[in-house]
């Protein structure tokens, strides 16, 4: 297992991080205890999750995830020794925060506090903002909800006293770092800013989405993470498990995420499944597993510090892991980047 630097926050994170936000919907609690160990055994050290997890979203699961890794984190002789990410989930999520409209001091304290109960640990290595509370296009969403107000200069205050709230959590000693989700280029670079002017911290990651069948992150974000050190941490390198072709011809696997929840329509449509099944006869043609070929290709970008992994069986996770040994050739580059010439971003 490689290990790369956070930001500049001294921590050093796996590759491949564990991704959770199946457990407490389609995992129990000791399944999800079995991955957290089979992970760490084969060198994952960063784990992500999120005080509104399992997905999809509901108020009696909300937190839940949380909790099963808590009741992991418990019996670790060495938390020191592991990265541990949650974030706080963005307005308007009625199941969480009662559909508040802003991040704002106090629910900040508050959300951070319900996870370091939920997590039984004194601290957060990497604490989030889950997605922007100014209206942006995140999500999938391509166009941009022009808002008539607030005006930019509202949206920059707005982002200073987040930042500022942010700040006091880590002056408390009770998260090291900070980091956004599903953020666009002008909010990290608003965000970047700020730190610098006011002396705050910076923010150490950007976690968007980022696969074979959505690369948006590499126009402007990509420069963003070079020039600003904050690295992507890529969640659904694998498109939600559509780039394991596991869906193709439309299939609907037992048990599966998109054969359980059908509000989950992002990586399906006609293109993105085109693409799929090109990235699939790919891979065959040239000996790999489509699913490692997938991750490896996410994890090696150089704006990526981690691509985020998540699985509903072992089997699933020992193949999403062995993608850490995993070093594309020059020809399946060359392959990868044909296929996304004649089809780029089907799925944004």
């Amino acid at each position: 297992m490689e290990y790369r630097n956070l930001g500049d926050t001294g921590l050093r994170v796996s590759a491949l991080c564990l991704g959770t936000m199946t457990w407490g919907e389609q995992n129990t609690e000791a399944q999800a205890h079995d991955q957290l160990d089979l992970a760490v055994e084969r060198g994952v050290n960063f784990i992500d999750t999120a005080e509104m997890y399992p997905v999809p979203p509901r108020g009696e699961t909300a937190g839940r995830t949380e909790r099963y890794l808590g009741t992991w984190l418990a019996r670790q002789p060495r938390r020191e020794d592991l990265v541990v990410a949650t974030k706080v989930a963005g307005p308007g999520l009625e199941s969480v925060n009662a559909g508040e409209r802003a991040y704002t001091p106090g629910q900040l304290r508050e959300a951070l506090e319900g996870s370091l109960r939920r997590l039984q640990t004194e601290y957060v290595d990497l604490y989030q903002l889950h997605w922007p509370e100014r209206p942006t296009n995140c999500f999938g969403r391509l166009d941009y909800p022009w808002p008539e107000a607030p005006a930019e200069a509202d949206e920059r205050d707005r982002i200073r006293r987040t930042l500022e709230a942010l700040a006091e959590l880590v002056e408390d000693g009770r998260v090291r770092a900070i980091g956004l989700s599903n953020e666009t280029p002008w909010g990290a670079m608003r965000f970047i800013a700020e730190a610098e002017r006011l002396g705050l911290p910076r923010i150490a990651a950007i976690q968007n989405p980022y696969s074979l069948l959505n690369r948006s992150y590499e126009v402007g974000l990509a420069e963003v993470s070079r020039h600003e050190g904050c690295g992507l941490l890529a969640y659904s390198p694998l498109a939600f498990g559509v780039l394991s072709g596991k869906y193709l011809e439309g299939q609907r696997p037992a048990g599966a995420r998109l054969t359980l929840f059908e509000r989950f329509t992002r990586y399906t449509g006609e293109r993105g499944q085109a693409a799929t099944a090109e990235y699939i006869e790919l891979a065959r043609r040239h000996g790999l597993d489509p699913v490692q070929m997938a991750i490896a290709f996410a994890a090696e970008r150089p704006f990526c510090t981690s691509a985020i992994i998540g699985a509903t069986t072992r089997e699933q996770l020992t193949a999403d892991l062995a993608a850490a040994d995993l070093r594309l050739s020059e020809p399946v580059r060359e392959g990868i980047e044909a296929i996304h010439a004649a089809n780029p971003n089907p799925c944004p």
